[in-house]
């Protein structure tokens, strides 16, 4: 049976996630308070973020900055594109 959390990103109940998807306190604030959805969402724009910025995971500097842009996204709803982003046209 499915795990239902009051989606803080999504201002709903919906389904929750099946694990932690992050270490420490962050990542049980993430699996108590948002939805699969969400998640699913903010991997999207990580992505995004990822390619548009060059970053690599393997640099401290753009892990904090990945983390501090999930914490926005997830939690503040201030989810912005990087500088010059323009979207694919996928008509």
């Amino acid at each position: 049976m499915s795990r239902i959390v009051f989606c803080h990103h999504e201002k709903r109940e919906t389904e929750g996630l099946d694990f932690v998807p992050y270490p420490g306190e962050l990542g049980q604030r993430i699996f108590d308070q948002i939805g699969k959805a969400a998640w699913a969402a903010w991997l999207a724009h990580q992505i995004m973020l990822i390619n548009e910025n060059r970053l690599s995971l393997r640099d401290p500097e753009h892990r904090a900055f990945l983390e501090r842009e999930m914490h926005k996204f997830l939690f503040e709803g201030v989810a912005e594109k990087p500088d010059g982003f323009i979207p694919l046209d996928t008509d």
